[in-house]
């Protein structure tokens, strides 16, 4: 039996690596949402793609288990079958959403880093789902502008999710909201931005927390305004804003 310093030491090793998007203040309540709700009906390939990515240099980029599972569970009640991701990394999140959708569902999916992509893409294939994805490698906003250009693009989209540059999250819903459908759901990951959103101005970030946070302090302050949605932010992952639109 493991004595109190070691239980300590597996617990904090064990937060670290699965974690750290959490924004529970409890590590231990975290990692009991995970071991009673998240792990025990993850797909097999999910865990295998999570697991795959957990070794890579950057994984703190990756979708967590906790919020992989949410957009699974969300994208079934809203039956969603045309979607779009601005930010695959690996494509945990982006193996969530082709595992929820029907087998004739879409899926545009846009990073600048194919490489990353390519590391998950083994499992999205032995998952049976890579049909759905068409995977364009570069920057969102051009491709989007070009999509806006037609008119049969606009409100054609059931759901798109973002968790991409933060300093482009503004630009990136400007044309959003014109490509998702009246009551479809954009989603934007990363709003509570590991809890910054509330520190004082001399807090202690790292550079990279301190620089994006005014860029996400300006999507929430604009996404709040915005007559053509309804919003709801919830403290998912790394929060997580749902933005329905209404007209």
């Amino acid at each position: 039996m493991a004595n109190n310093g070691e239980q300590n030491q597996t617990e904090a090793g064990r937060h670290q690596e699965v974690g750290h998007k959490s924004l529970l203040q409890s590590d231990a309540l975290y990692q009991y949402i995970l071991e009673t709700s998240v792990y025990p009906r993850e797909p097999e390939s999910m865990k295998e793609l999570r697991e795959l990515t957990a070794k890579h240099p950057w994984n703190i980029m990756t979708t967590s288990a906790d919020e992989g599972q949410f957009l699974n569970m969300l994208l079934k009640l809203i039956n969603a079958k045309n979607t779009m991701e601005i930010g695959v990394y690996t494509g945990y999140s982006l193996l969530a959403t082709a595992l929820a959708i029907p087998d004739d569902g879409k899926i545009l999916a846009m990073d600048i880093n194919r490489e990353n992509y390519e590391l998950g893409l083994p499992v999205i294939k032995k998952a049976g789902v890579d049909h759905k994805i068409e995977f364009r490698e570069g920057p969102a906003l051009p491709v989007l502008d070009e999509m806006i250009k037609d008119e049969k693009n606009h409100g054609s989209y059931d759901f798109i999710f973002v968790d991409a540059d933060k300093d482009n999250y503004i630009n990136y819903h400007k044309r959003l909201i014109e490509l998702v459908k009246v009551g479809g759901l954009i989603g934007y990951d990363n709003t509570l931005w590991n809890g910054s959103v509330v520190a004082p101005p001399d807090a202690p970030l790292r550079k990279y927390v301190r620089y994006y946070r005014d860029f996400v302090l300006e999507l929430n302050k604009a996404l709040a305004v915005d007559p053509r949605i309804e919003i709801c932010m919830l403290p998912v992952g790394d929060g997580i804003t749902l933005c329905r639109r209404i007209k």
